[in-house]
């Protein structure tokens, strides 16, 4: 679980890590930190994809004005050679009135560029990916203390099945239900505010699709859409039911216990796995993966409409189940 950003105390930093809503936090502090030391600064935030770097020059020359100036360049994973190389000579002699601050995505992409900086003395907000279920455990339990409340362990699990691995949605969760009930939030105070949410969530979506229900997942799946559900957060859902049910059916054994230490995953969702799981083969399993990886692609740009992809994923994924020798309900 990764701390609160300290204040920027060097004219050059980095914000890494997977985690698209720790890098916006990090960024957030970093600039309130500058407007606090300097009322007046000027800001300037850029996109590193197919940014010039003349453009680039402008922004970091020497201002005529003088005062202090915040530069953001964000995505310099994706920044061009020629890009990269003006940033790393940037380094040999940044501005005093100037803080630069690159935000990466992590991997190995321009990770000369961050080493460059890195020596060069850039201070560091790291931004892992929380991905364990430990790790959302204690995101969500520390979303809800800087909200003012406390919640229960069983709130605490009710909560992520109703709203899924969606931090940002989590973060928003947390804080509404401390505003509506205060104090401590138990599980009934989740079923309360999150029944008609969770009766329209992309997990219920994934549901209705693993059980072989045609019927039910289209009709979930448009209700879904209707109410706002981003359909990244539904293809999510859909491969994340369908990874899961795969490693559980890959194991020889049926012992939630065992499963939920080899799986690193809560018993919860073993059980829910182990039942979601049972009517598919492996070779069909892995057949819906394939699904939702073209999936994952369509919903962020590479379909002409995601309404369309998912709903032509929903019923392939059904089908595929239902050749694999189980008739689904609903059809």
């Amino acid at each position: 679980m990764a701390a609160a950003p300290p204040a920027p105390t060097s004219r050059l930093r980095l914000v890494v890590g997977e985690e698209e809503l720790l890098r916006a936090r990090a960024v957030t502090a970093v600039r309130a930190a500058v407007r606090e030391r300097h009322p007046d600064s000027e800001e300037h935030e850029l996109a590193a994809a197919g940014l010039p770097v003349g453009q680039l020059a402008d922004v970091l020359a020497p201002s005529l004005f003088g005062g202090h100036r915040l530069v953001v360049v964000t995505g310099v994973h994706e920044a061009a050679a020629a890009l990269a190389e003006a940033l790393t000579s940037y380094t040999k002699d940044p501005d005093p009135d100037l803080t630069l601050v690159l935000v990466h995505a992590g991997g190995k992409r321009n990770e000369a560029l961050l080493k460059t900086f890195k020596a060069a003395g850039a201070a560091v907000d790291d931004c892992p990916k929380i991905s364990s279920p430990g790790d959302r455990i204690a995101f969500l339990r520390n979303e809800v203390r800087a909200a003012g409340g406390k919640i229960t362990p069983d709130a605490t699990v009710a909560l992520l099945d109703a709203v899924g691995n969606d931090l940002r949605q989590l973060s928003s969760a947390a804080s509404q239900l401390v505003s509506d009930f205060g104090g401590t939030i138990d599980a009934d105070a989740v079923a309360r505010f999150h029944r008609g949410q969770a009766e329209v969530s992309g997990f219920t979506v994934a549901e209705r699709v693993l059980v072989g229900d045609t019927a039910g997942s289209v009709e979930m799946l448009r209700w879904a859409l209707e109410r706002g559900v981003a359909h990244v957060l539904i293809a999510d859902a859909l491969a994340d039911g369908v990874r899961t049910a795969a490693r559980v059916a890959s194991l020889n054994t049926s012992n939630i216990g065992d499963l939920a230490r080899q799986l690193k995953l809560p018993p919860w969702k073993v059980k829910k796995a182990q039942s979601q799981a049972r009517g598919w083969t492996i070779d069909a399993l892995q057949q819906a993966i394939g699904v939702t990886a073209e999936l994952n692609a369509d919903v962020k740009g590479a379909a002409a409409s995601a309404d369309y992809a998912l709903e032509r994923a929903v019923r392939r994924i059904v089908e595929i189940r239902a050749t694999s020798g189980n008739r689904p309900r609903g059809r």
